[in-house]
């Protein structure tokens, strides 16, 4: 392994797994955004040196031009921010980054490329067990030995299990130290008996566990007409995607055979001998230690009449319902072109189609080569991400950044080659046409939205769409340098795409508008996860969407002007109606209460609200004073995201100050001293290469999801250094900010 790994982790290392160097990983990013990390295997390294941009990604800390000076100067920091930036672009034009944090993730790709003969590379088999013992909870507490549900958490009974599997299936002897403490925990938690439903399904396709222990999911739910409230096509479209493949592969009970080693692994993952188990009793047994969302009562009723249904279930209904979620499985794959809405869907899809068509068919094959879109190289090791990436979602934030800082408007060359690039790849990134399944797959329009990832991924995101249309009104009408390559008719396209996405609230959801009511969260079998049933109205969301209509409506007055006017109203009513009592907004997709506030009194500022003359603002503003380090930073906690409670992080970090100057500044706070004071932390914080280091958690989702961004450093850092000095040529009253 490479020379990250520490020795004691070295020696838990299986010595048939072959070494890789570090130094022969290159990152391979395409014009439309995938990525694909290759090993250069060969003795004369055909592939070359490593680019700036892998080198970054793999730590190894590439050569930077002269150390760069930011002079207690907000205008410098961000300009320095900003020429890292251009070195780190990708040749398509777009940001590569990560998107990590689970580790519920990369079990999954082990276990679906052993039941279906996939071969890994020796390298990403090698790449896959280093991460996995690089992230082991380390300590004397024999219950967190193992593995969480996310990076940095303490042993969950899903994290521990699955990641046990996937080391043993990756080569690993079971004696060796590492798993021996893992297993160790892993029989305190309970064993696998009392894994969620996910683990469960996972489990029984392996064949280690016995699909008499899963709950019902039957796929014939399918064939109820679509009109129906509870019908499938109702739900959140993550859990919807899920479900489907999962109901085929439950309602088949498909699972590999017998061999060796999973035949060993029966006798590995629980307290007592595999066939002593009541599998029957562990339908609904969950560990404590995984269990965030419990079953509702109507749910436990539910799944003891389906276990009746189960027993009587004509086979000429099953094969229907069948057959139904095949061709929605089938449907997917082509409306995404087998890259997916994301990893669990896309794994569970590819064990249906290689189940139903065979091992050498062209989907078994589309599915084999699109694995490694998911695939991520770190210093510690490769894992599986939580999509195909968040190239578009860190490129607008970026451009935005650029452009309002005004780095962007220069006579440099190379920067407005980098911003050219970019607007380029925006361009290409979005949606000209509906999927080909469009009706019949359930999928909402898609024609002129932008997507979270790539195009190719094809879903329609709320706020992606919003702030891509944002950073195209931008970059096209604020510097004279760039063509006009996204169209006004395009600009159109997107402004319908995002009023098709309000709710009756006045709010906006993630992909598509609410479709079914919000009892149907009674009905949530995840046990992992909150809020995951239809989808809801976002803060986040409905500020983004808030603010495209607002900058859109400044550069095209003419077009749907009553629509728009009437869509902000209801928008700033809905962002009036979720401000808690403290003056806060709770977060689903960033961490967590700074971030949605952020979002709050950005949405306020455009109602004209601020400081001033809004109770709601001042509210905003004193939540997040209250809450402010000595050192001039904020630190809010993932803990919070599922507490539901601000909980005080234990150092001050750049992406959550970044939030909290911005929404003070979105406010028009008038005592200047907390903002300069939290500025001069971010200038503090700024490596003389121009990058900031924060490897605090930013992102969030379903109340328990770690989510990764690495590259919210630079663009809120950048966006943010720049704005004391924009908002003092605005107010007179602001003097003496100079750091």
């Amino acid at each position: 392994m490479s020379t990250a790994v520490n020795e004691a982790s070295r020696s838990d290392m299986n010595n048939r797994l072959a070494e890789t160097d570090i130094t022969r990983w290159h990152l391979d990013s395409s014009s439309r955004g995938q990525v694909a990390w290759t090993y250069d295997n060969s003795t004369e390294r055909e592939m070359g040196e490593q680019s700036f941009e892998t080198k970054y990604w793999l730590s190894i800390h590439p050569q930077s031009p002269i150390p760069l000076d930011n002079k207690g100067n907000p205008f410098e920091a961000a300009k320095n921010g900003f020429e890292f930036l251009k070195r780190l672009q990708s040749p398509g034009g777009h940001w590569s980054s990560e998107y990590g944090g689970p580790l519920f993730l990369t079990p999954g790709l082990v276990i679906t490329c052993y039941i279906t003969k996939t071969p890994l590379a020796a390298e990403v088999k090698a790449e896959l067990v280093r991460y996995l013992v690089n992230h082991q909870r380390q300590g004397n507490d024999t219950c967190d030995q193992g593995w969480g549900l996310n990076v940095s958490q303490k042993s969950t009974v899903l994290g521990t299990a699955l990641n046990y599997v996937a080391c043993r299936l990756l080569g690993m002897d079971a004696q060796v130290p590492m798993l021996s403490r893992a297993r160790t925990t892993l029989h305190a938690l309970g064993g696998a008996t009392c894994i969620p439903t996910w683990g469960k399904v996972w489990l029984s396709l392996l064949n280690v566990y016995d699909w008499e222990g899963v709950s019902p999911m039957p796929p014939e739910s399918w064939l109820f007409p679509s009109f129906l409230p509870f019908h499938p096509s109702r739900w959140w479209v993550h859990t919807r995607q899920v479900y489907i493949p999962m109901s085929y592969l439950a309602g088949k009970r498909i699972k590999t055979g017998l061999d060796p080693l999973t035949q060993s692994l029966r006798g590995e993952l629980y307290t007592q001998t595999y066939e002593s188990i009541d599998w029957f009793s562990c339908r609904t047994l969950i560990a404590q230690t995984d269990l965030l969302s419990p079953h509702h009562p109507a749910l436990k009723c539910i799944y003891s009449m389906l276990a009746y249904w189960e027993k009587i279930c004509p086979q000429t209904l099953r094969k229907m319902g069948l057959d139904h979620v095949y061709g929605l499985c089938a449907m997917e794959d082509d409306n995404t072109d087998f890259t997916h809405l994301g990893p669990i869907n896309k794994l569970f899809n590819f064990l249906v189609r290689w189940d139903r068509e065979g091992s050498d068919s062209e989907a078994v094959l589309k599915h084999q080569l699109g694995l490694s879109d998911y695939l991520w190289m770190t210093s510690k090791g490769m894992f599986m991400m939580a999509t195909n990436g968040s190239q578009l979602w860190d490129l607008v934030f970026i451009t935005q950044a650029a452009v309002e800082a005004g780095v962007a408007d220069t006579e440099d060359r190379s920067s407005q080659e980098t911003i050219v690039k970019a607007l380029g790849w925006l361009d290409k990134c979005q949606i000209m046409e509906n999927p080909k399944h469009y009706h019949s797959s359930h999928r909402h329009m898609a024609r002129g939205a932008w997507p979270f990832s790539t195009k190719k991924q094809s879903y329609t995101v709320s706020d992606c769409t919003a702030e891509a249309l944002k950073s195209v009104i931008l970059i096209q009408q604020k510097l004279a340098y760039t063509p006009k390559l996204v169209t006004k008719d395009r600009i159109y396209m997107a402004i319908e795409v995002i009023l098709s996405l309000q709710n009756s609230d006045g709010g906006f959801s993630s992909y598509e508008p609410t479709r079914g009511p919000q009892w149907l969260e009674w009905l949530n079998p995840s046990e992992l996860f909150s809020n995951v049933m239809v989808d809801y109205s976002y803060t986040e969301c409905t500020t983004a969407c808030l603010t495209a209509m607002s900058v859109f409506k400044a550069h095209y007055p003419e077009f749907q002007t009553s629509k728009i006017k009437q869509a902000m109203e209801s928008a700033i009513k809905f962002i009036h109606s979720t401000q808690k009592e403290d003056g806060s907004w709770y977060g689903s997709w960033g961490v967590c209460f700074t971030y949605a506030t952020m979002f709050g009194l950005e949405g306020l500022s455009v109602n004209q609200e601020s400081y001033e003359n809004s109770i709601r603002a001042q509210r905003g503003c004193q939540f997040l004073l209250d809450r402010q380090r000595i050192d001039g930073g904020w630190s809010e906690s993932f803990e919070s995201c599922g507490q539901k409670v601000y909980i005080q992080d234990t150092e001050s970090q750049v992406v959550q100050t970044s939030w909290a100057i911005s929404a003070l500044l979105a406010a028009k706070y008038p005592d200047y001293r907390p903002i300069k004071r939290a500025c001069k932390f971010l200038m503090d914080k700024q490596k003389p290469s121009g990058d900031w280091e924060d490897h605090s958690i930013a992102g969030s989702s379903n109340g328990s999801i770690i989510v990764t961004y690495p590259l919210f450093n630079f663009s809120w850092c950048v966006f943010i250094s720049f704005y004391p000095l924009r908002a003092k040529t605005k107010r007179d009253s602001l003097t003496g900010f100079e750091l």
